[in-house]
């Protein structure tokens, strides 16, 4: 077997404009990269400008390149949401046509109590909330109860928060094992442990997060590339977001930088197979947080880190950047958008890019993945390998 290596990094969230459906998700007028560079005044991104990004989106201060090194464009999300879990799994060749169910007004009581009964804890919170504001309204209560608090979102997310000081991280992955096993029935997307640490009035979440997704309905790409005896590293948050299906090893994060440096550090050392990493902090940190200009540092440092990745590929390596949905920092809500999301696609060592257009779907990366290993596809999503390699 040859010696492929490919390297797909999903910069979680960084969306490039509202889908024409974006209305209908309240979602109308989103564009996560290009009000994020306008909030900032500009962004200053010299590597992904040099790959052609500004080619595929209009982003003030990364203007069009004349000659892209890379192929680049904008994919539409062919399934109907906008959360993690969906925008992977069509990325990974697996459209969901299910969307998964939400709970705007907290957990019905045929979830909570026996929930409630098997872990020995009560919830504080049951409601859709940001997971700061609701740190900072419970966390004293919590402390002094030592009740879960349980919140959700605009995706399908049962979240339980817990101090460390309270409950201790085996504690809180097991009852987020038992949420899993209730939650299954009812065809919720994740369960996310969220613990956090600190005082009153500077409570802070660690990167001890854990999510508990459900396993994709059908095959990903990942399956078939393990199964033909590829390995697959997950990096970051992408074994939790598969619950391990198709991932033969994985390496935890504490953030993007620490995350790419993981990423670096494999290209340097790994032999064969795909590196396959999420960089949750755009999503995570700044974009759930309206934090526009942190957004912004994250990209630029993000772009530091892709100019030595760069240096380090070999000669026929496969890199992809894409994103798997938006979260515009700049709207009023903290959610998701609904947004087309950015693809930069390279084989190195190959002549100068182009442009992809829009894709219909996400699973064209998938489609691409899979030609590139010689393993068969998913029957979704079209490949844009021969693109990349001047075919």
């Amino acid at each position: 077997m040859s010696e492929r290596r490919a390297f797909w990094i999903v910069l979680d969230s960084v969306g490039a404009g509202a889908l024409p459906d974006a209305a209908a998700f309240g979602d109308a007028g989103a564009d996560t990269l290009g009000h994020v560079a306008e909030a900032v005044g500009g962004l200053r991104l010299p590597q992904l400008e040099r790959l052609g990004l500004g080619n595929a989106h209009r982003i003030r201060g990364v203007p069009p390149a004349a000659v892209p090194a890379a192929w680049t464009g904008r994919m539409a999300e062919r399934s109907p949401a906008k959360d993690t879990t969906t925008g992977h799994w069509e990325l990974a060749g697996v459209p969901n046509d299910r969307p998964f169910p939400t709970f705007p007004d907290g957990f019905p009581p045929e979830i909570v109590e026996p929930f409630v009964r098997r872990t020995g804890r009560g919830v504080l919170g049951n409601k859709a909330a940001s997971g700061t504001q609701i740190l900072e309204e419970l966390g004293a209560e919590h402390l002094a109860t030592g009740k879960w608090i349980l919140y959700t979102s605009a995706d399908s997310v049962f979240q339980v928060a817990a101090h460390t000081g309270v409950v201790p991280l085996s504690e809180l992955y097991r009852g987020c094992a038992i949420a899993r096993e209730i939650l299954d029935p009812f065809h919720v997307g994740r369960v996310i442990a969220r613990p956090f640490e600190g005082e009153p009035g500077s409570f802070r979440r660690t990167y001890d997060r854990r999510d508990y997704a459900l396993p994709p309905p059908r095959p990903t790409v990942l399956e078939a590339l393990a199964g033909a005896g590829w390995p697959v590293v997950g990096v970051g948050k992408i074994h939790d977001i598969f619950a391990g299906r198709g991932v033969t090893e994985s390496i935890h994060t504490e953030g993007n930088d620490d995350g790419c440096r993981r990423v670096i550090e494999l290209a340097r050392a790994v032999g064969r197979g795909l590196v396959f990493v999420n960089l949750v902090d755009f999503d995570m940190t700044y974009g759930h947080r309206n934090d526009a200009a942190g957004y912004a540092r994250a990209l630029e440092a993000f772009d530091g880190h892709l100019g030595m990745l760069l240096g380090v590929l070999r000669p026929g390596d496969l890199l992809l950047i894409t994103a798997d949905h938006g979260c515009d920092p700049t709207t009023p809500g903290t959610d998701h958008t609904r947004e087309y999301v950015p693809v930069v696609g390279l084989v190195a060592g190959g002549g100068p890019g182009g442009d992809l257009g829009t894709r219909d779907s996400f699973a064209d990366v998938g489609a691409t993945v899979a030609e590139f290993f010689g393993v068969p596809g998913t029957g979704h999503g079209v490949s844009f390998l021969g693109r990349l390699r001047g075919a």
